[in-house]
């Protein structure tokens, strides 16, 4: 929750001064010796800290999960396997876990989603890693198109879609081997839109390096690129985004 949000709250009488105080009155950061909680993140930035779960020992994952869904009623990781799942369930029975995207995750309920992000691949190989921006992005408040196979060995299927692409605020374009869609969508659209070079491809792909280049070197305007398979990037820039577009 961002300072706007919870100052309105409190003048409209949703959160009381004294919850607002405690709200603001966190510690800047948990220390729990292998960590240090950012508690303050989502004051500073409007977003939470998020969990990288990939390499964490067992013991410290569950810690972590638990200290940031006392604190903040819920929390997300990413990366993580079914074993990390079984051992967080233990202690959060209601956490989910998402085998395409590798999400595990609480959320509060009833939380409303806002806005338009359109998430496209290329092809199906590419949609854990969109899934992994779609899902980081409707768990950051933004409501979500997925786009899936569209790329442009079959642009036609593109071109039946373009409508609600520019209907978004923002677009993830998702896509391996020569990395194409980005460009297109880029020279089709009016909005921002956010490229995520997959490591999806042959050999000379070179575990997503050639479609990292190509979207670097788009001729298109308007494309920022992430790193590699790196979908929590990008669905948390186009959640960035779609906030600002709201405001407007």
């Amino acid at each position: 929750m961002e300072l706007r949000d919870m100052l309105k709250k409190v003048k409209t009488g949703e959160v009381s001064v004294e919850e607002a105080e405690k709200y603001f009155a966190r510690k800047p950061f948990e220390d729990m010796g292998y960590a240090k909680l950012d508690m303050q993140r989502e004051i500073r930035s409007g977003f939470p800290e998020v969990v990288y779960c990939s390499g964490k020992a067992g013991a410290h994952l569950v810690s972590i999960f638990e200290t940031l869904y006392r604190e903040n009623g819920e929390v997300l990781g990413t990366r993580a396997t079914s074993e990390q799942y079984e051992l967080v369930r233990q202690s959060i029975p209601e956490i989910t876990f998402d085998k395409i995207s590798r999400i595990l995750k609480t959320e509060k309920s009833g939380k409303e989603k806002k806005g338009l992000i359109a998430v496209c691949t290329a092809g199906t190989a590419d949609i854990p890693v969109a899934e992994e921006a779609a899902q980081t992005a409707e768990y950051f408040g933004s409501r979500v198109a997925r786009i899936y196979d569209v790329g442009v060995s079959g642009i036609h299927r593109l071109l039946s879609r373009v409508d609600d692409i520019r209907a978004a605020n923002c677009v993830v374009a998702v896509a391996g081997m020569e990395g194409a869609l980005a460009s297109v969508i880029g020279g089709l659209v009016e909005r921002p839109v956010i490229a995520v070079p997959t490591s999806v491809g042959y050999g000379a792909n070179m575990g997503g390096i050639s479609a990292l280049l190509t979207m670097i070197n788009s001729c298109a305007n308007g494309i920022a690129v992430v790193n590699i398979d790196n979908g929590y990037g990008a669905g948390y820039m186009a959640s960035q985004i779609n906030r600002l577009a709201i405001r407007e």
